[in-house]
């Protein structure tokens, strides 16, 4: 009777921990999940890169330049050139649901496009940048970035998200 009981417990703790293994090894963390205050990555870049040239945005500013919608947008940085000949440029976007990334980035697709048909004959050291440009997407987080140190800002960017 107590062999019994031995091999009753034994395919009960078995069980368990065959269900703790399933349960464990099916949950994952997705890649970009973690939230990251914007103003946090923001601080990132700008130990990464200097913003001096450049002025803060409003949403009155992301909707123009990107034409994105209030509903979309939960949190933001922008920062663009002084003047309307310059391709520099630096957008963080936090958007509500993870879904609307691919929208919001097609969005900044159209952007760039504009800006290299604007740039490609009139500001051809600017078009360079426009060109060399990094649009990623991790999670609900968009960064776009036209600069000279686009590959420090965005290595900060993902620093920022780990």
């Amino acid at each position: 009777m107590l062999a019994g009981l031995k091999m009753k417990y034994l395919v009960v703790l078995s069980a368990v921990m065959i269900l703790c293994g399933i349960l464990i090894g099916c949950s994952s963390k997705k890649e970009g999940a973690k939230d990251v205050p914007v103003h946090t990555i923001e601080e990132h870049i700008k130990q990464a890169a200097s913003m001096e040239n450049m002025e803060k945005g409003d949403m009155n500013r992301l909707k123009k330049l990107y034409h994105l919608d209030a509903d979309e947008v939960q949190d933001f940085v922008l920062y663009t050139a002084e003047s309307n000949v310059e391709a520099e440029e630096l957008a963080v976007i936090q958007v509500k649901q993870e879904h609307q990334a691919e929208s919001v980035k097609e969005k900044i697709m159209k952007r760039i496009g504009a800006q290299e048909v604007k740039l490609k004959d009139y500001r051809p050291e600017q078009f360079y940048l426009v060109e060399k440009h990094v649009l990623k997407v991790k999670g609900r987080y968009i960064l776009f970035t036209v600069s000279k140190d686009a590959e420090q800002i965005e290595s900060a960017f993902s620093e920022a998200l780990k």
